[in-house]
């Protein structure tokens, strides 16, 4: 699969998700065989104000390219001059979000806000385009409610302003993440533009994947909330678009090791204090329907040191051995 002149190994790109796709764990879910990782999304304004936790977020490593740094804004001008920095910075692709349903980001004219001004879209994807020379993507959804499902339209604008590949959430913004995703909107989009397509929404296991390839005949698979505390989707992914047997789920030691291994990483990316304190989410992620889940994860919810992290995760594992044996 091809986004502009780029060549993606793997048709399955990591979705950003705030609080969640930063450095460390694009980079684990790189490992893991993802064929495109995309960042947090990052305010254009923040970049031009030189905010520096903006800046930090725009941190690449090189073992997760192809890579892509995601944008939100709505001022035309603001968005093509963020472009310029973020191109400066080695990003791979410029994603541009018009797809966030968060209430202060739509409130601002921003993220999913955009799908009811597609004039001003086109601008925007237009200045960008014409600002640099690396791609330009969009993640849009399926509209803005019941009443307004315009993903097409939408398309067939972005396409038209030079954007080398598109994503569509099958939801609208009212739905938030409610609901079933709609993936014949999808297919829709699919049908409209020539440009490769991302269908995203519900893929949950590898062969929620295969199916919206067959049902949709989208290029390639964006997953999302299916990935979090499961990053071994993309590997199963992999596997499965390319034909070959799934490898098999990954048991409760793979699990804790490679939860530990995310701890490590984020200590060594942004010290002790915040490592510890966003790893509390991230195993809450991990531990999903395991046993004794809950009570841990308010233990884990307590602890405050690497150290004392790193021995709940051992008391985690004799507990889950004691308990199946």
């Amino acid at each position: 699969m091809k986004i502009g002149n780029l060549e993606l190994a793997v048709p399955v790109a990591l979705a950003p998700m705030a609080g969640i796709t930063d450095l460390a764990f694009r980079l684990l879910c790189k490992k893991m065989g993802c064929g495109l990782t995309v960042s947090e999304m990052i305010s254009a304004k923040g970049l031009l104000y030189n905010n520096a936790k903006t800046k930090e977020m725009l941190r690449i490593d090189d073992r997760e390219r192809p890579t892509a740094i995601q944008l939100f804004g709505s001022v035309p001008e603001d968005l093509a001059r963020a472009a310029r920095i973020v191109a400066d910075s080695g990003a791979d692709i410029i994603d541009f979000n018009m797809g966030c349903p968060v209430t202060k980001i739509v409130n601002n004219g921003e993220g999913s806000a955009l799908m009811k001004a597609p004039d001003l879209a086109y601008e925007i994807l237009a200045a960008m385009t014409d600002a640099v020379k690396i791609p330009i993507t969009v993640k849009i959804r399926a509209g803005w409610n019941a009443s307004c499902r315009n993903a097409e339209d939408i398309a067939r604008l972005a396409e038209r302003a030079g954007v080398a590949a598109i994503s569509v959430h099958g939801r609208t913004r009212e739905q938030f993440y409610n609901g079933k995703a709609d993936w014949q909107i999808i297919a829709l989009v699919k049908q409209a533009v020539r440009i490769p397509v991302f269908g995203n929404g519900d893929i949950f296991s590898a062969e929620d994947g295969i199916r919206m390839l067959e049902e949709t005949r989208c290029d390639g698979l964006m997953v999302a909330r299916g990935a979090d505390g499961n990053p071994w989707i993309f590997e199963q992914l992999r596997d499965a678009v390319q034909g070959k047997p799934l490898p098999p789920a990954p048991d409760i030691d793979t699990r804790l090791n490679v939860a530990a291994e995310h701890l490590h990483m984020l200590l060594e990316l942004k010290g002790e204090y915040v490592a510890v304190r966003e790893m509390r989410r991230h195993i809450s992620a991990y531990l999903k329907g395991m046993p004794h889940a809950a009570a841990f994860r308010c233990r884990f919810h307590q602890v405050v040191s690497k150290e004392q992290f790193l021995k709940l995760i051992e008391e985690y594992r004799q507990c889950y051995h004691d308990y199946v044996s």
